[in-house]
């Protein structure tokens, strides 16, 4: 700071007040005003834009001066509107700035001015078709207010607006902006971005510069799907909510009508007005009906949808913030990082899938005061145009220039890393200069992105989502490079410690290969030899329990266990380790447990037990094995016992499973429990 208390000027201001003169603002002086007042960002910028764009602290002083007037004299605050209509009324009309939503009534159109408290407002048709976001969500504007009685309504609404200024930038020059930028480095660019989002970037490592890009992504990128979970305080909707004016955060549910429009297509929807529609608190999002999360996955997988007998499209992006309760390493241990989502989307790994990046939130610092810059950026309302600017372009092919992708990215994976490397460009380089180290860097960001969420849908168990071994090729040398992200590989939920006696893994698949993994606990308590299912062990789980039971029963003679089997009741607990509620059938894995608990002998550990059985013992091979074994590889397995009938289908495992996961096959129950009790 020097010494007559204006924060000290740096290179980079000197040069954006010289080349980018008249759309830079000092970002302590927005912080100094907000405080008094509740205006979004943008409304402040634009005034201290007009009267501080200046590099003499006098000047700035005196421009000061007039935006706190005009906000004491022109905005109005919630609690002053009764003042306000009073002040229009005794001077026949006034100048106020403040937020216009206008509606439909009959055939007539009414303007609700928020914090004036009227919503009946006469306003001129021709601003509803000049700005069509007052009928979505509204806009704020310096409003020119006259007083008139209404002989109609016979004085009750006597307000009429003679003009509306949307508080925005009249024009903006993408060819200068372009061409102003080719005289930064890449470096200066990207500090001058973060002072403009209102960050000081001086003690900022760069991936975390980078990470508050990715931020405005959905500003520059069409249909651009982004998820941030966090903790809270880390200013997630911040972009949405405060820097541009062309974006919309919902809190709380919504239904279809409002986010894609009237099936007579008389309104249109949220995502045909806005360049954004973020989600706030998504836990929040589990009020919503069914039908639009199923909307919204059409959506966002293709930017249609079906309205009436209409298909529609829209140019939105969708952001969706959430905050993490628990740390990240909890998380990945207990569970997947989408676990904060409602289980509406949660459960759904089509919808899941269609993320383009996950914004570890929990790398983000929370914002406090060192964080924020006294430094010049642009104006937001500049920036917010340049970005939106820049949706009309398309960087998606620039990564053909030096790279090509791995094979382990599907169709969708390659759409995600193109669109988040095609915005990071139209931020970082809108003139499209850039270096195949640059390249590379945004690059492995957009993977790491990704890759982040296909880890997730692989954790919940579904074998379509394996290949998440992500890279990208060097068309120049021919080198592959592997991009991975902290919170990859398994979780061990398979211990390698000794289990007590009752206690076995198992596992099942569905037809179209997604893998629930669960422990089975059996204990042993007091009884005349009852089954007792713990809630939980429902549908073909249950039956298959109460098959091997019956066979215990049937065969307890044989087995040696008549004694304490007829003495004794048997609780289960089947516990699901992916949380994924998959339908499996696991007798073998209960009879073993069964047999364990009886004998007081563990079975040998990091095992996993394959098969069901009929009452009479007969034992039913899996559908497949492939699915069931990696997962089991992935989360700590070293030996399974499979049936005899599923030897074939060991030639389809991969050397890689095979190598970590020894087979153990058997033909019966009864050499099952025998095989794996004890020591061997």
């Amino acid at each position: 700071m020097t010494t007559d208390g204006a924060p000290s000027r740096d290179g980079l201001d000197d040069k954006v007040n010289r080349l980018f003169a008249g759309k830079v603002v000092r970002k302590d002086l927005v912080r100094k005003v907000k405080v008094g007042a509740n205006v979004p960002v943008f409304v402040l910028e634009f005034l201290l834009g007009k009267y501080c764009a200046s590099s003499d602290e006098v000047a700035i002083q005196m421009g000061l001066q007039v935006v706190n007037d005009t906000l004491a004299n022109n905005y109005i605050r919630p609690d002053e509107s009764m003042r306000a209509q009073a002040i229009v009324k005794d001077r026949g009309r006034h100048t106020f700035i403040d937020k216009v939503k206008v509606r439909l009534v009959d055939s007539d159109y009414w303007a609700e001015v928020t914090n004036f408290g009227h919503k009946n407002v006469h306003l001129p048709e021709h601003y509803v078709r000049e700005y069509e976001r007052l009928v979505m969500g509204g806009v704020w504007a310096q409003v020119d207010m006259r007083f008139e009685y209404d002989e109609e309504s016979r004085g009750k609404n006597p307000f009429w607006i003679d003009k509306l200024t949307p508080i925005q930038i009249a024009t903006f020059d993408l060819e200068e902006y372009r061409r102003i930028r080719s005289e930064f480095t890449t470096d200066e660019w990207l500090d001058l971005i973060m002072r403009s989002m209102g960050y000081e970037p001086g003690e900022m490592s760069r991936r975390l510069k980078l990470l508050f890009l990715i931020r405005l992504i959905p500003l520059a990128e069409r249909n651009y799907n982004l998820v941030e979970l966090g903790p809270r305080g880390t200013g997630k909707s911040y972009v949405v909510q405060e820097v541009s004016p062309y974006s919309a955060l919902l809190t709380g549910g919504t239904t279809v009508a409002n986010l894609f429009g009237h099936m007579s297509g008389r309104q249109k929807g949220m995502v045909q007005i806005w360049d954004v529609v973020g989600f706030d608190e998504v836990a929040d999002l589990q009020k919503m009906p069914k039908e639009v999360i199923t909307t919204m996955k059409t959506y966002c997988e293709s930017g249609t949808f079906q309205r009436g007998q209409e298909a529609v499209s829209g140019d939105a992006s969708i952001a969706m913030f959430g905050n993490t309760n628990q740390p990240v390493d909890v998380m990945v241990q207990t569970g997947h990082l989408f676990a904060p989502m409602p289980d509406i989307i949660r459960d759904d790994m089509a919808f899941i899938d269609r993320m383009h990046f996950y914004l570890p939130g929990w790398e983000i610092p929370k914002m406090r005061n060192d964080l924020f810059t006294n430094h010049y950026g642009f104006v937001v309302d500049y920036l917010a145009e340049a970005l939106r600017e820049m949706r009309k372009h398309n960087f998606t092919e620039i990564i053909d220039r030096y790279f090509s992708l791995g094979a382990h990215l599907n169709a969708r994976d390659r759409k995600a890393v193109r669109k988040t490397v095609s915005g990071l460009m139209k931020i970082l380089f809108p003139h499209g200069q850039v270096t195949q180290e640059e390249l590379a860097e945004l690059l492995e960001l957009a993977l790491d992105g990704r890759r982040r969420v296909k880890e997730q849908l692989k954790k919940m168990g579904s074998f379509e989502y394996y290949h998440t071994s992500f890279s990208y090729t060097l068309q120049e040398t021919g080198e592959e490079k592997f991009v991975g992200v902290p919170e990859q590989g398994g979780r061990d939920l398979i211990s390698t410690d000794p289990l007590a006696p009752g206690t076995v893994y198992s596992a099942g698949v569905t037809s179209d290969g997604t893998v629930g993994l669960y422990r089975v606990e059996v204990s042993i308590s007091n009884g005349t030899g009852k089954l007792k299912l713990a809630g939980g062990v429902a549908g073909a789980m249950k039956e298959s329990v109460q098959r091997a039971f019956s066979f215990l029963q049937a065969k307890k003679t044989d087995l040696s266990v008549a004694r304490d089997l007829d003495v004794s009741d048997f609780h289960v607990e089947v516990i699901d380790l992916l949380a994924n509620r998959v339908e499996a059938e696991l007798g073998v894995a209960f009879f073993v447990a069964c047999y364990s608990a009886l004998r007081k002998a563990p079975v040998s550990p990091a095992l996993l037990l394959l098969g069901d059985m009929s009452v009479q013992g007969n034992i039913k091979p899996l559908r497949s094995l492939t699915e069931p074994l990696q997962v089991a590889k992935d989360n700590g397995a070293k030996r399974a016992l499979i049936p005899i009938e599923n030897k074939r289908n060991f030639l389809d495992v991969s050397a890689d499973i095979m190598e970590h996961v020894d087979p153990i096959f058997y033909g019966d129950p009864k050499t099952a429990a025998l095989k794996v009790i004890g020591a061997n």
